[in-house]
């Protein structure tokens, strides 16, 4: 096989994609709970732009299991963020397993990736409208 793909894809960007059983429904959430409005749309989906990176809600029949993290937000302040979003009624997830524990919705995340600097991460979980397991995420220095 000619070319080196992984290389071409190490170029490239990465963009999330969600899916929505009712995308007027995921478009309310995104705006009334999240503050967040498409920054371009088309039939059966709507852009976002958050920094640098964007995702897409989608139309789609399929649901997602919700069983992991779909997508995550890298954040500043992860303490605003949860006061904020729960401000405005969002939910977040309590997790339980080895090793790994919210307290008040929060997780204390031990080490990280060494590119990062961090010496670990605080992270929160929660649901878009349509089952989406979303995370929020702050480096800890």
């Amino acid at each position: 096989m000619e070319g080196d793909v992984s290389g071409a894809l190490a170029r490239g960007s990465v963009a999330t994609r969600l899916p929505a059983q009712d995308l007027e429904r995921a478009r309310r959430f995104y705006s009334e709970k999240l503050g967040l409005e498409p920054f371009d749309e088309r039939p059966g989906g709507l852009l976002y732009r958050c920094g640098d990176s964007s995702f897409v809600v989608f139309q789609s029949t399929g649901a997602s299991p919700g069983t992991f993290t779909q997508m995550g937000f890298q954040v500043d302040d992860l303490d605003t963020v949860v006061i904020e979003l729960r401000a405005k009624s969002v939910v977040f997830e309590d997790v339980d397993s080895p090793g790994f524990h919210t307290h008040d919705g929060i997780a204390e995340i031990e080490g990280n990736y060494p590119s990062t600097g961090a010496r670990g991460e605080r992270g929160a979980w929660f649901r878009d409208s349509e089952g989406n397991l979303l995370g929020v995420g702050e480096l800890v220095r």
